[in-house]
């Protein structure tokens, strides 16, 4: 098992002080059993001494020498109480030739001396010697040797007999309160060492910490650490990587949407393989062959043996080399072609498979052909309607010619009454000046004019929306803030809002992303959408303006209203131009809206219920995705 870094320095701790307390213990122990060892040979010396002095007593008073130390009551007394001695087991007093003139032992009185060790000699050896000596399991007894001399000769020899066993009780019993010492030592080392790690690695811990979270995907994951040491200026070093790595994966999730949104809108299939022959992923397009379901299952798994698309991917697995473009007969004809990944150590990372449909493609050079087409229409009749409006204002001018020249014909025609002053009062201006009455023929006449008048005032109104309609526009895209669109509207629909005893209800949250689109054009679009829906609720109601996110990267607007609603019948004709079912509407608004909505590339639907009410929600790119 790995040790982490605060074991490994509770441990460390401990071994240094645990080599502390080995070393110092060895040094008490060695000088330990040197004062054991020597204590020992002391009090041997010190009870030869009194052997040696009683004897040299005997032995000079007394012509037999041997004789008198046998038999001397004094001697054997020190000779048998020298058991009671610590250590001491035994003495004995030899003579020349190492017979036993006399003892503590009197059953080895006459018999030889067994041969022990020297105690002194053992002195003179090394620690290690004399601990295994010591400890020996058996035990030995060891000597304790004096010469006897009388005069300048030897007549005999003092050996007093000391136990190993002896000494290594008296060795343990000192022993003891050094072993309990090393004990608490190592504890509170061990204690210490705990304590000074969970101090000292905390820092690390806050790091494991942030850097754990920085692995789970947080953003902008800062540590707060004590600065003016070495963890502080790490924890400022993470901070600041911690900053980077946010902008970078805010940048790189948005890159990635914009990728995954790109590969899911392409009219091409698009499938990707690993070496391994996996698949790990497929756009909407390709699903249709290779379901989403599939993902991580092998492709034979998938597709059968004869498949052109297994052929192609296994062949580019096995050369290591793309592969295509090839046409091949797949229910449509189809072009098949494979990339094959490589990594910077140069070797394969996958296969991606691309199948494009020929038949969409020529529907959609139809559809562009066809869109050229109506372009080309649309600015034909544009110049025609701009062709139609001159005449229009050419007649309007000369109808209302035409309306002075019939009154002052009319006028002239009728004979003015002279002033005629009989009664001598005098005939005011007015009188003179007023208009005779027209005659039934003129004002049938001018009634004819305004009904051409009213006429060609509506063709033109017909010719203005058309030319409004079918003029292209210029569009000038750039993030735009639905809630801001909203804000301006709001003032200008809410006159006729409290007219109709209408309610103004604005939802939209302050988060929201904004939109990529023309702020004008989208602005004429909502605000012609606010207004019919203030016009369906003549009787009042609520008008509810919101937005919010929504799926593929959109934004939904939702217009509602709570007012008569739209027929069934009428639901699918309420975009067409000119189509309306109001008495003085012109057919142009909800075209416009449509027309409007479809530049930006987004989607319109109408929901409605007779006597309830009707929704519309529009779905606009974001503008973080364009």
């Amino acid at each position: 098992m790995r040790l982490g870094i605060k074991g490994k320095q509770i441990a460390g701790v401990t071994a240094i002080v645990g080599i502390a307390v080995l070393v110092l213990s060895g040094l008490y122990v060695t000088g330990l059993v040197e004062v054991v060892l020597r204590g020992s040979l002391a009090r041997g010396q010190l009870l030869s001494n009194a052997i040696f002095h009683r004897a040299r007593e005997v032995v000079t008073t007394s012509p037999d020498p041997y004789g008198a130390l046998r038999s001397d009551p004094g001697l054997r007394s020190i000779l048998e109480s020298s058991i009671y001695g610590e250590s001491v087991t035994g003495a004995s007093i030899l003579d020349t030739s190492g017979i036993v003139i006399a003892g503590s032992d009197t059953t080895r009185v006459g018999l030889p001396h067994a041969e022990t060790a020297d105690l002194a000699a053992l002195l003179d050896q090394g620690p290690i010697r004399q601990l295994t000596v010591i400890y020996s399991q058996e035990g030995q007894t060891l000597d304790v040797r004096q010469p006897m001399m009388l005069g300048d000769e030897a007549f005999g020899a003092i050996r007093i007999g000391v136990s190993t066993l002896l000494m290594r009780q008296e060795l343990n019993a000192a022993l003891r309160p050094a072993l309990i010492t090393a004990a608490v030592a190592l504890g509170v080392a061990i204690f210490v060492a705990a304590l000074l790690a969970q101090l000292l690695l905390r820092p690390i811990h806050v790091l494991r910490g942030g850097l754990t979270r920085l692995g789970k995907g947080e953003f902008g994951v800062t540590l707060d650490l004590p600065p003016g040491d070495e963890f502080g200026e790490l924890g400022t070093f993470f901070n600041t990587m911690s900053q980077q790595l946010s902008a970078d994966r805010t940048a790189l999730v948005g890159q990635k949407a914009n990728l995954q949104s790109a590969v899911e809108h392409l009219e091409d299939a698009v499938a990707l393989f690993n070496p391994s022959g996996e698949l790990l992923f497929s756009n909407p397009a390709m699903q249709t062959a290779l379901p989403a379901d599939g993902i991580g299952r092998p492709l034979r798994a998938l597709l059968p043996d004869a498949h052109p698309y297994r052929a192609i991917v296994e062949e580019t697995l096995a050369t290591r080399h793309s592969r295509g473009p090839l046409q091949v007969p797949l229910g449509d004809d189809v072009l098949l072609m494979t990339h094959a990944i490589e990594g910077t150590d140069q070797e394969l990372v996958g296969v991606l498979l691309v199948s494009r449909n020929l038949a969409s493609l020529s529907r959609v050079q139809s559809t562009i052909a066809y869109s050229r087409k109506l372009v080309a229409l649309g600015r034909l009749t544009a110049g025609l309607a701009h062709e139609v409006r001159n005449p229009l204002n050419a007649m309007m001018i000369h109808l209302e010619l035409l309306r002075t020249k019939i009154r002052k014909g009319a006028m002239a025609a009728v004979p003015r009454p002279e002033p005629v002053a009989a009664t001598g009062a005098v005939i005011g201006l007015s009188q003179i000046e007023r208009e005779p009455p027209l005659g039934s023929a003129v004002q049938g006449a001018l009634q004819h004019v305004e009904v051409i008048e009213s006429e060609i005032r509506r063709l033109e109104e017909v010719v203005q929306g058309f030319l409004k309609f079918t003029r292209p526009e210029d569009l000038r895209l750039h993030p735009v803030s639905v809630k801001k669109l909203f804000e301006e509207i709001v003032p200008v629909i809410e006159p006729e809002a409290r007219a109709g005893h209408v309610k103004v209800i604005l939802e939209s949250p302050t988060s929201l992303p904004d939109v990529h689109g023309d702020g004008a054009m989208l602005r004429q679009a909502f605000l012609n959408l606010a207004i019919n829906g203030c016009q369906a609720m003549p009787n009042g109601g609520t008008l509810r303006l919101s937005c919010a996110p929504a799926p593929r990267n959109r934004i939904e607007v939702r217009i509602e209203d709570t007012g008569v609603g739209i027929r069934p019948a009428d639901l699918e004709k309420i975009f067409d131009l000119y189509y309306t079912t109001k008495e003085h509407g012109t057919g142009i608004g909800l075209s416009m809206v449509y027309r409007i909505i479809q530049m930006h590339d987004g989607e319109v639907e109408v929901q409605s219920t007779p006597g309830r009410g009707t929704t519309f929600r529009i779905l606009l790119p974001r503008a973080n995705d364009i």
